[in-house]
C-alpha cells in the first residue's frame, strides 16, 4: 500500500496543480468578459450588466447557462467533422501554454515532514509552475500559432463565404504579425541568455534595470501591437468584422461551439498578458519586496503572485480600453502596417540589441 501511494503521489500533486491553474485562468477569463462589458458601458455612458447577482457579478455564469441551453444549429452543407473539430482546436491551443507559466516564485520554507509514508522526505521546493521547460518561450509562441488553424478550419468548413473570408483574413494576419512578434522577443532572449520563462524572470531580477521594458522598450511596443493583431482584437479584428463579414469565421456557430471560440479569444488575451508581464515587466518579481519579506517564504510568494495577477489585469484592462476607443483598420492598412512598419522596426530593435550586447560583453 505504501509503495502504491508513493508511486501515485506525484501524479496526484500534478493533477491538482493542473486543476487549480486551469480553474484559476478560466475564472479570470469569465470575469474579464464581465469587466469588458462594464468598462465599455462606462466608456459609452451606460451601466453595463447589473441584474444577475449583486452588481452583476453572476453574469458570466448566466451567460454560460444561456450557451448550454441554446439550440445548436449545424449547416447542412458544412464539412461536419472539421466543423466540430475547429472550436476544440482553437480552445485547446489557447489553454495549453498555461502549463509553463511561472505564477510565482519557488517556496522553500515549508517543512513537508508532516506528510505520511515519508512522502515529504524528497520535497525541498514548491514551484508555482506546472512544468518548467528550457524552451518555454518557443513552446508558447508555437502553440498559440497553431491556434489559427482552428479559425481557418472553422471558416472553410462552414461553407459560408463570410466565414471563409474571415478564416483567410486570420491566416494572412497571423503570418504578417507573427514575424514581428517573434523578432520582438529576440532582444529579451539575448539579454536573458535563455528561452526559459523562469530564467527570463531571474535575469530581470539580476539586471540593473530590474524590468526589461526599459532596455527593450521598442521590443515591448512591437510585441504589444503584434499581440493585439494575433488575438484578433480591436483595432485588428478584421477576421470577425461585423460591418463587413457578419461575424467572420464563427458566423455559422452557435451554442457551446460558439462559446468555445469565445473562450479561446479571451484565454489568448490572458496568454498575451502573461507573456508581456514575464518578458518585459519581471513576471511575479516586485523590486524591493525581498527587503520586506523573506524570499522563498509563503508570504513572499503570495504577494508576488498577487503582483503577477495585478500586472496581467492591467494589460487586460488595456485590451478593453483600446476596444472602447479605437476604430478598426481597413485590411490593406493592417497588412501595410505589419510588413512596412512593424517588421522593420522589430528587426532594427534586434540589430540595436546585438550591438549593445556585443559591447557590454567585450
Amino acid at each position: 500500500m505504501e509503495s502504491v501511494i508513493k508511486t501515485a503521489f506525484p501524479f496526484i500533486v500534478f493533477s491538482i496543480a493542473i486543476l487549480l491553474a486551469f480553474q484559476g485562468v478560466l475564472m479570470i477569463v469569465a470575469y474579464t468578459v464581465l469587466a469588458e462589458r462594464k468598462v465599455l458601458g462606462w466608456i459609452q455612458g451606460r451601466i453595463g450588466p447589473n441584474r444577475v447577482g449583486p452588481w452583476g457579478v453572476l453574469q458570466p455564469f448566466a451567460d454560460l447557462l444561456k450557451f448550454i441551453f441554446k439550440e445548436d444549429l449545424v449547416p447542412d452543407k458544412s464539412t461536419k467533422f472539421v466543423y466540430f473539430l475547429a472550436p476544440i482546436v482553437a480552445l485547446t491551443c489557447a489553454l495549453l501554454p498555461i502549463v509553463v507559466y511561472p505564477f510565482g516564485p519557488v517556496i522553500t520554507t515549508i517543512d513537508w515532514s508532516f506528510l505520511p509514508y515519508g512522502l515529504g522526505d524528497n520535497i525541498r521546493q514548491l514551484p508555482m509552475t506546472i512544468a518548467q521547460i528550457d524552451v518555454g518561450v518557443l513552446f508558447v509562441l508555437g502553440i498559440t500559432s497553431v491556434g489559427v488553424y482552428g479559425i481557418a478550419l472553422a471558416g472553410w468548413s462552414s461553407n459560408n463565404k463570410y466565414s471563409l473570408m474571415g478564416g483567410l483574413r486570420s491566416s494572412a494576419q497571423m503570418i504578417s504579425y507573427e514575424l514581428a512578434m517573434g523578432a520582438s522577443v529576440i532582444g529579451v532572449v539575448m539579454l536573458a541568455g535563455t528561452l526559459d520563462l523562469n530564467g527570463i524572470i531571474n535575469a530581470q531580477i539580476n539586471s540593473p534595470f530590474k524590468w526589461f521594458i526599459i532596455p527593450q522598450f521598442i521590443g515591448f511596443i512591437v510585441f504589444l501591437i503584434s499581440a493585439f493583431a494575433e488575438t484578433n482584437r480591436v483595432p485588428f479584428d478584421l477576421p470577425e468584422a461585423e460591418t463587413e463579414l457578419v461575424a467572420g469565421f464563427h458566423t455559422e456557430y452557435s451554442a457551446l461551439k460558439f462559446a468555445l471560440f469565445f473562450m479561446a479569444e479571451y484565454v489568448n488575451m490572458f496568454t498575451v498578458s502573461v507573456m508581456v508581464t514575464v518578458l518585459f515587466l519581471g513576471g511575479w518579481y516586485v523590486p524591493g519586496l525581498g527587503h520586506l519579506l523573506e524570499p522563498g517564504s509563503v508570504p513572499y510568494a503570495l504577494v508576488s503572485h498577487v503582483a503577477f495577477i495585478g500586472k496581467i489585469c492591467a494589460f487586460l484592462f488595456l485590451y478593453i480600453w483600446i476596444r472602447g476607443t479605437l476604430p478598426r483598420f481597413r485590411f490593406d492598412q493592417l497588412m501595410n502596417f505589419g510588413w512596412k512598419f512593424l517588421l522593420p522596426l522589430a528587426l532594427a530593435n534586434v540589430i540595436l540589441t546585438i550591438i549593445i550586447v556585443f559591447f557590454l560583453n567585450r
